[in-house]
């Protein structure tokens, strides 16, 4: 997947500026493809440039122009043909695995603090998605479309994250 695609969907959603993209990354698509404010912004050039977005020039009374980004034509079919392309199989490439495998052969006390670290991590963003799904999606089997396709995007991240705790809590009751 390309930045371009992330971008084309959170576009697709609702137009919005670069500043308003970043943002929307750094709560929500943030979580399965990360992106710094520099590259959102080269990439929605190189897009404007393609004919994949419209750009919009909004005057503020306080404060500067700001662009608004909007999908064209070519950019929807552009979208809907990544989407439509099969995507390859999601393969597991952790660091993490591979210290847990390795820990006999060094200190081991260094990769369960490691463990610790990350199981608290994996614990606070479990709760920040359990909070998103009952503030946002109270009623899931009333979603339908847009909504629905979040609410389960969000629920997967859910199981991930307690696969993750429930993996590294085992691992460390293991070793206590």
């Amino acid at each position: 997947m390309a930045l371009e695609h992330a971008l084309l969907i959170a576009l697709r959603e609702h137009p919005a500026s670069g500043a308003d993209l970043a943002r929307r990354f750094s709560r929500s698509i943030g979580f399965f493809w990360q992106a710094t404010h520099q590259q959102i912004y080269r990439v929605l050039g190189r897009m404007e440039k393609d004919g994949w977005v419209s750009v919009t020039e909004l005057a503020h009374p306080d404060r500067p122009v700001t662009k608004e980004y909007a999908v064209t034509d070519l950019g929807a079919q552009a979208l809907a043909d990544w989407l439509a392309e099969p995507s390859p199989r999601i393969d597991l490439r952790s660091e993490l695995a591979l210290k847990l495998r390795g820990a006999s052969f060094g200190d081991r006390e260094a990769v369960l603090a490691t463990v610790r670290a990350n199981l608290a991590d994996h614990r606070t963003r479990l709760a920040y998605y359990r909070e998103l799904a009952a503030r946002d999606y109270p009623d899931p089997a009333s979603l339908t479309g847009l909504d629905l396709d979040h609410h389960l995007v969000l629920r997967g991240g859910i199981l991930m994250e307690e696969t993750w705790v429930a993996w590294l809590t085992e691992y460390l009751e293991a070793h206590s």
